[in-house]
């Protein structure tokens, strides 16, 4: 049984930082890898993807400003964001990607992330 869990997020200020964290269990852990996000009202969202070859990418809007890494030994994903604003409140996500119907049920609760001064 494939379990996702998401944590890190919390609470800071424009301008600061945060890292989440994402463990996978219950499967191997070598597929290519995304963090999604959602604010309220708007649609999930993919904001960088890894594949397991450690290939990135990024939505222009945290490019230059958060960086995907995954440690395969841990199957943990990170998402390091820095110079946070208050665009990037959401609730985030990680799950493999692309998204397909099988993997859609692997959601997890997703961890919140709240910029505000």
């Amino acid at each position: 049984q494939v379990q996702i869990v998401e944590s890190g997020g919390g609470l800071v200020q424009p301008g600061g930082t945060l890292r989440l964290s994402c463990v996978v269990s219950g499967t191997v852990f070598g597929s290519a890898m995304g963090w999604w996000r959602q604010s309220p009202g708007k649609q999930r969202e993919v904001v960088a993807s890894i594949t397991r070859n450690n290939s990135t990418n990024y939505d222009d809007s945290v490019k230059g400003r958060f960086t995907i890494s995954r440690d395969n030994a841990k199957n943990t994903l990170y998402l390091q964001m820095n110079s946070l604003n208050v665009d990037d409140t959401a609730v985030y996500y990680c799950n493999f990607h692309p998204i397909t119907p099988l993997r859609a049920r692997y959601w997890g609760q997703g961890t919140q992330v709240t910029v505000s001064s």
